[in-house]
Order: structure tokens, then C-alpha cells, then sequence
């Protein structure tokens, strides 16, 4: 008994009980004893009847994937305690398959007398937590352990197919010609209105047939010939129309069955537009990919503002895959990088083509690619220098000009900056060289205010126009950046540290009441990390944007060790997670504009644990800047 007794005191956590209740607890230990290779846990399937502790041998315990190989391998030996974490948060299913290794021997302890300690000694109990809260930051075991809620994506999916009709997509105007028209007439009335198909109409102005470029390619290029011959001579039919009250999938069904590429569409007898196959096939693609090439098909702001309001379904189905948050920002950025060119666009082809090369840039969330649900506008044009007698005229056209991008993308949902840190607000909209001066004058006087403006502008990312004028700026920030600069990085510094991670004294989750509800802010707790990873960015002058991006490269410096840089990459991914499913159920499910808040009352319990191990993760980067940057502790 003896024996037993000082080996639980050498078995985390059996190490932090009273000794009279370790004594108790080694009366309760039953011996078991493995002769051969074998698995003798399932992950998911075999039920826990309790916790083993390794007296001798090895346990190798592995999640399986869909080929059937062995993914986050550990090995466990003398002393460690397996089992705690399967039957505490897993519902009692072993978390991993577990291979035990010839001559293992492991004193076994049922569950009912393990969760009886857990009840009576929360230090005890918080060991298994504190453990699982750090096996969750690792990749691997959390996509394993995440299981995505299929019939729910199974169920939007099947009503996007199902209940869409073709009144919610916007067609396109039937552009026409007459049946006597020469072919390369049509050809260039085709080029001129930017559309693959053209209908043809006879005497009475009714639509008898249609040509498409794969029927110029293969009636008149291909077989050489005249493309003076009457249209008529070459068109396709028959022509096939569906009434806009269809269902899509009637639509999609009927393309198929005709083998047309176009559909005409009938409202009240009369044709009001067409639709090309490829523009229906992409409105039901699940593919985010393929779902951002039907963005770049849109026609006007308004199918675009629709197009938008589809992107929290999206962010639902790709988290709830398990697809990495750092994966569902880059696609979020897409798309409303998409939308903002189109906008761009448009804008252009309304006001005449600038007097000027320019750049639009991003900044903020959508500079940094890390762009969420909740989103408003945070952006700033630079335009070329110009002679004297031009100024005036160049500065008229892009405040005109980004007043009315500003305000289309706000309608499209991307609401206005609070602070007007927009294009469309004068401060924002300059010449280069007054962009560098900018940048100067920030760094010269090394006030907080003046801070705040250089890293919010240090975020910034190009996204239309003359690139090489963002890479000449980025010259001249590298140049600066080379200067003695130790005020401004101790202002930048210092205002990073503001923000604390929301943990009480006794390492619990700090809340606020916000209505009825107990929450945090999760922005503001991911905010230290973007901050200070921002100033190791601006030391080493590096000019990546992402807070993903900026920390691999300063792995790749030296700067950050690889566990320091895997526990604030996972640590931030992690956040944004849980951050976007937020927004996500609160915009499908609760049919309100998201915001930043996590109710403690709706998310799990192992979501708290992670949550506290993140925070202390934090605790420990901020202490290590505070020392490197203002060489103190405060």
C-alpha cells in the first residue's frame, strides 16, 4: 500500500491531494497488466469507465483521419494519468485511440471515484481543464475534436437549391439585332455592350433565335466564313424561356434538359431579360471560390449589397467544416475586396477615367486581411503628384470620386467609419508627397495621437490602381524605419498594453452586463496580440499585413521562438473563431447586426478553459514587451 501511496504523489494532479485522501484513493486502485500490443481505446467509440495511471510501459494515443493515418501522436509514460479529459468534457468517449505497448502495467481508478475528487478539489478538477485548454490551441487535435454540424449545412444548402426563385438574381438586359444584320455587326454591338450573347429578332420584333461567342467561333472563324452574310445565316435556336416566379433548380434542370446556355426570362407574357447557365450554377455553388466569381458577374449595387448579406452563411459552413479562421478571413477579404473593385469600377465608368494614377488602399481589419462580420470602412486614396495648374482638378475628381464609393459601398453594407477614417473625408485623400509627409511628421512628434495614426497607417494594403506607387511609399517607411526610434516605439508600445485580457485575480473570465447578459468583449481581447505583434513588425521592417503573415515572418527572423510563435498564432486563430461563429448565428439566427460580445452562458465549457489558457498566453507575451520596449515592468 505503501508503495502505491508515494507513487500517486508523483502523478499530476493526485500530487495536490491530502495525503489521508491519497491513501483512501490508493485502496481504490486496481491493477491491470497488457501482454501484448494491442488498442485498447477507440477515439469517439469506446466509453471510459475511468482514468488509467501508467506504473510502467507506454501508452501511444493518436486521433485517425479519413485515410486512416495517425494524427497528433503522443506517447505517455510512467506517471501520467490518462483518461481525465475523455471522460470530464467528452462525454465519457475516449478522445483518441490508444495503443498500449507490451508489458504496460496501469493502476486503474473508475470513474464514479475519479469525478468525486473532481467534485470534492477543484484544484484537482482544474488540472484536467487547464490541460484540455491547452491541447485545444493545437491545430490538429481541435479540427479532430470539433465535429461539424453536417445536417445544418446539409439543410442551407438544400434551401438555397430549393426555395430561391429566379425574381432573387438579378438577369441582364436582353440585348438584340435584327435577322438582316451583318455578323460582324453583331459581332461588334457583342464587344460594345460586353455580353456573349446577342439576340436576334425579325420583322415583327419578335426574338427567333440567338448567337453566342462559341457560335461565331464555330459557324464563322472557325469554317472561315463571310462575316458579311446576315446573321440569321448563323444563329442558334431554339429559343427557351422560364417564367421569373420558377424555382432555380427548375431553371438549372430545364438548361440542361434544352442544352442552352441562355435562358430567357418571362414576366406577364414579356420577355425582361436572360440568364446564362454559368451565372445560375454559380448562384448555387457552395464553393466560396466559385461564389466570388458570381460577385465579380454582378450587375448593379444592389445585387451586390445581396451578394453580401449571403456572406454569414458562408462564414457559418466553412467554420462549422472545422476550416481554419485564418482560411475564412482571407475569404471574407476576398469578397469584400471583390465587391469594393467592382464598386471601383463602376464608379469609374460613371465619372470618366482619372486625371491621375492612383491607389485605393485598405486599412484596419480589411488592410490586415483579417476582415469579420462586423465591418465598417477604413480607407484612403494616394494620387501621383501633379504640376501646379492640375492640383486643383485632380483633388476635385478623387474626393468626388471616393464620396461616391463610400457611400455605394455603405449601402452595400460596409457601413461608414464613426471615426471618418475614409477617402471620401479630405484628410484621407492626398498626393504622394503629402502622404510622406504624413508619415514623418507622425513619427517626428511622438505623441499618442500621432502614434495611433502611424500604426493605423502602417495596417494599410493596396487594392486598386498604380501599385508602384503603394512600393515607392513602402521605400520610404523602410527608410524611415531604419532611423533611431525609440520614443515612437515606446508610445506604440505603451498604447498596445492598454488592453488586458479579461481575467480576474482568481484566473476566471472578467465580464460586463451588457442588457441581461454576462459577456465579453472578444475584440478587445484580441487586440494585444495585433498591437504588439505589430510593433515587432515595424522594428524589423517588415511589410506583411496580416497579424498571421507578420508572426511567421518574425519566426523566420529569430524574433519569436517556434512554441512562442505557435501559442500566439493558435491563441489569435482561436479567437477569431469563435469571434466569426458569433457574428455568424447572430446575424442567420438571431436576425440582428452582429457585434463583438461572447455570452459566457453560450459557449461551452471547454471553450471557457481554452479561453483562460489564451489569456494567460497573452498575460506572459504583454510582460515580455513591456521589458524589451519600455525596459520596465510598470
Amino acid at each position: 500500500m505503501n508503495e502505491r501511496l508515494e507513487f500517486l504523489k508523483t502523478v499530476k494532479p493526485f500530487n495536490v491531494l491530502p495525503d489521508d485522501v491519497l491513501t483512501g484513493v490508493a485502496d481504490l486502485l486496481e491493477v491491470v497488466k497488457y501482454k501484448k500490443d494491442s488498442i485498447i481505446y477507440q477515439q469517439e467509440v469506446t466509453k471510459m469507465k475511468g482514468v488509467d495511471l501508467i506504473v510502467k510501459g507506454e501508452y501511444e494515443s493518436f486521433f485517425y483521419d479519413s485515410s486512416q493515418s495517425k494524427r497528433s501522436v503522443e506517447k505517455h509514460h510512467e506517471g501520467y494519468c490518462f483518461g481525465g479529459i475523455s471522460v470530464l468534457l467528452n462525454k465519457k468517449r475516449s478522445l483518441k485511440t490508444v495503443l498500449v505497448k507490451k508489458g504496460t502495467v496501469v493502476y486503474f481508478l473508475p470513474r464514479k471515484d475519479f469525478r468525486a475528487l473532481c467534485k470534492a478539489y477543484d484544484e484537482f478538477f482544474k488540472y484536467f481543464t487547464g490541460e484540455f485548454g491547452k491541447r485545444m490551441l493545437e491545430d490538429d487535435f481541435a479540427h479532430f475534436f470539433k465535429r461539424p454540424n453536417s445536417f445544418e449545412e446539409s439543410f442551407i444548402a438544400s434551401d438555397q437549391f430549393y426555395s430561391r426563385k429566379i425574381e432573387s438574381i438579378e438577369v441582364r438586359d436582353i440585348v438584340s439585332c435584327t435577322v438582316s444584320t451583318p455578323i460582324y455587326q453583331a459581332a461588334r454591338k457583342m464587344s460594345e455592350c460586353k455580353t456573349s450573347c446577342l439576340f436576334i429578332t425579325n420583322e415583327t420584333a419578335k426574338i427567333v433565335g440567338y448567337v453566342t461567342d462559341i457560335t461565331l467561333r464555330d459557324k464563322v472563324i472557325a469554317t472561315k466564313g463571310n462575316a458579311a452574310e446576315a446573321v440569321s445565316s448563323v444563329m442558334d435556336n431554339p429559343i427557351v424561356a422560364i417564367s421569373q416566379q420558377a424555382y432555380v433548380y427548375e431553371a438549372v434542370l430545364m438548361m440542361f434538359q434544352t442544352k442552352t446556355r441562355y435562358l430567357l426570362i418571362e414576366s406577364e407574357g414579356k420577355y425582361i431579360g436572360s440568364i446564362s447557365r454559368n451565372k445560375l450554377l454559380s448562384e448555387l455553388a457552395q464553393s466560396p471560390l466559385v461564389f466570388i466569381q458570381s460577385v465579380k458577374q454582378a450587375l448593379s449595387v444592389e445585387e451586390l449589397k445581396r451578394k453580401w448579406e449571403t456572406v454569414p452563411q458562408i462564414v457559418s459552413q466553412l467554420i462549422g467544416r472545422g476550416v481554419n479562421p485564418e482560411i475564412v478571413n482571407q475569404v471574407i477579404t476576398t469578397i469584400a475586396d471583390t465587391i469594393a473593385v467592382k464598386v471601383i469600377d463602376n464608379t469609374i465608368a460613371e465619372i470618366g477615367q482619372p486625371p491621375a494614377k492612383f491607389v485605393f488602399m485598405v486599412l484596419g481589419s480589411e488592410g490586415r486581411k483579417e476582415q469579420t462580420l462586423k465591418t465598417d470602412q477604413d480607407n484612403a486614396i494616394i494620387y501621383e503628384d501633379k504640376a501646379n495648374e492640375q492640383r486643383e482638378l485632380v483633388r476635385e475628381y478623387f474626393l468626388r470620386f471616393a464620396q461616391l464609393v463610400s457611400e455605394r459601398l455603405n449601402h452595400i453594407g460596409f457601413s461608414f467609419c464613426t471615426g471618418e477614417l475614409m477617402a471620401m473625408n479630405p484628410r484621407w485623400t492626398h498626393s504622394l508627397s503629402h502622404w510622406k509627409r504624413n508619415y514623418t511628421s507622425w513619427i517626428a512628434e511622438s505623441v499618442p495621437e500621432t502614434a495611433v495614426n502611424f500604426s493605423t497607417f502602417f495596417d494599410c494594403r493596396f487594392i486598386y490602381g498604380e501599385e508602384a506607387i503603394m512600393t515607392e511609399l513602402h521605400q520610404f517607411l523602410d527608410e524611415e524605419l531604419q532611423k533611431p526610434l525609440g520614443a515612437l516605439f515606446y508610445l506604440l508600445t505603451k498604447n498596445a498594453l492598454q488592453y488586458e485580457p479579461p481575467l480576474t485575480f482568481f484566473r476566471n473570465i472578467r465580464t460586463q452586463t451588457v442588457g441581461n447578459q454576462e459577456v465579453f468583449d472578444i475584440k478587445t481581447a484580441m487586440t494585444p496580440i495585433v498591437d504588439l505583434v505589430r510593433v515587432y513588425a515595424l522594428k524589423e521592417r517588415i511589410f506583411k499585413v496580416n497579424t498571421g503573415e507578420r508572426l511567421k515572418a518574425l519566426k523566420e527572423k529569430g524574433v519569436f521562438s517556434e512554441t512562442a510563435y505557435h501559442e500566439l498564432s493558435q491563441s489569435y486563430y482561436f479567437l477569431m473563431g469563435m469571434r466569426l461563429k458569433s457574428q455568424a448565428s447572430q446575424i442567420i439566427h438571431d436576425k440582428r447586426l452582429p457585434d463583438n460580445y461572447i455570452d459566457l452562458e453560450k459557449i461551452t465549457k471547454i471553450e471557457q478553459v481554452t479561453l483562460v489558457e489564451i489569456f494567460k498566453t497573452i498575460e506572459n507575451f504583454q510582460a515580455k514587451i513591456k521589458l524589451e520596449f519600455t525596459n520596465s515592468l510598470w
